[in-house]
């Protein structure tokens, strides 16, 4: 509704009469599909898709975001339609309690730029803005105000039977043999989809160290093994450095 129908339909809107949202934001924890989500959205409407890691924009010398900013909406309305995928979007549209350091005021230049880009677009312009990120609590409120990313759209951890989906796509090339798919998505609860890639990417490497041309149960299992263990080291380091 949010995106498609606008660039697939802008005419509907001029009957109805009403204005169309500029973008959405797309929020959930990380590796659960937010990404893979905007790049379907913009296949199904054969729109030019722009991907930008906010990240990388404030990493930019003093000016070079926001420039870059304008530069990345330019493009977007000369290949219109099209939609702009802003990813790690908290990096540059945060809350920030003070601007002391020059660092911090060049990232707020490039956030106004970015505020005024949304702001400037025509009414039913063929641009959509999808934002992405895993700290929607840090937000600045300024840019889900009615008028910009307005559309708040959760993509939550997969359950018992996206699970199941997820793994049927990733085995689907895999030569198993003595698999039970059920009970490997049992012991997956709360694993995302790129989790889920990982444990049979891991199970494929178990069969080739064993000089295997098949995967099986056991496999699988050590995999999951794997990842939980990489997943848990991963949290322990970030309690270090910032607990």
């Amino acid at each position: 509704e949010v995106i498609e129908l606008p660039l697939t339909n802008p005419e509907l809107f001029k009957r109805v009469g009403i204005q169309p949202p500029k973008g959405i934001l797309l929020h959930g924890d990380s590796g659960t599909g937010k990404t893979l989500l905007a790049k379907a959205v913009a296949n199904s409407t054969n729109a030019t898709f722009i991907e930008i890691v906010a990240s990388e924009l404030v990493q930019k010398f003093i000016g070079e975001g926001a420039k870059l900013v304008k530069e990345i909406f330019d493009l977007a309305k000369k290949k219109a339609p099209s939609i702009v995928f802003i990813d790690e979007l908290d990096a540059l549209a945060s809350k920030r309690i003070e601007l002391g350091t020059s660092g911090e005021r060049e990232v707020q230049r490039t956030f106004m730029q970015l505020l005024a880009e949304i702001d400037g677009f025509k009414t039913l312009g063929n641009v959509k803005v999808i934002g992405c990120t895993n700290r929607k609590d840090i937000l600045d409120p300024a840019i889900i105000r009615p008028g910009r990313l307005d559309r708040l759209i959760e993509v939550p951890l997969p359950d018992e039977e996206g699970r199941m989906e997820i793994l049927g796509i990733h085995t689907r090339r895999m030569n198993l043999r003595g698999v039970n798919k059920q009970v490997l998505v049992k012991k997956m609860v709360g694993f995302s989809g790129a989790e889920i890639k990982a444990v049979c990417t891991e199970a494929g490497y178990f069969a080739i160290r064993d000089k295997r041309d098949y995967v099986t149960q056991e496999d699988f299992l050590n995999a999951i093994n794997k990842v939980l263990a990489s997943e848990e080291r991963d949290g322990e380091e970030y309690l270090h450095m910032f607990g």
